[in-house]
């Protein structure tokens, strides 16, 4: 739980927000935000709350496509400004004539839809 709460506080400061700006952007108190922050443990529906007021989605990425996914959002952290199309899996031949720009996750976690 501390890797997903650190993960929240950081997405905050990157977005240079304050714990106060949460009662806007979540509907939550700055004190239960604090909480949240510092003690955890929180109910889904808040945690999804909160990251829709961070501007991000909560997703269940499976462990053997971890590495991959940690490293395309590390990639694009550091080139924030660079499309990254060649680190995407080509599309099979059916999806061929869709662009790449419409579908950027599409073959990551081994989906063919």
């Amino acid at each position: 739980m501390n890797s997903l709460l650190h993960q929240i506080k950081q997405r905050r400061l990157t977005l240079g927000l304050k714990q106060n700006d949460m009662m806007l952007r979540a509907g939550v108190s700055r004190q239960q935000y604090q909480r949240l922050e510092s003690k955890g443990n929180p109910r889904l529906d808040t945690l999804e709350l909160i990251a829709k007021g961070l501007n991000s989605e909560l997703m269940l990425i499976p462990k053997e496509k971890l590495s991959v996914v940690m490293a395309l959002l590390e990639q694009e952290s550091l080139e924030p400004d660079k499309e990254h199309v060649s680190q995407v899996p080509k599309p099979a031949k059916a999806e061929a004539t869709k662009s790449l720009s419409d579908h950027p996750w599409q073959g990551l976690l081994g989906d063919d839809s």
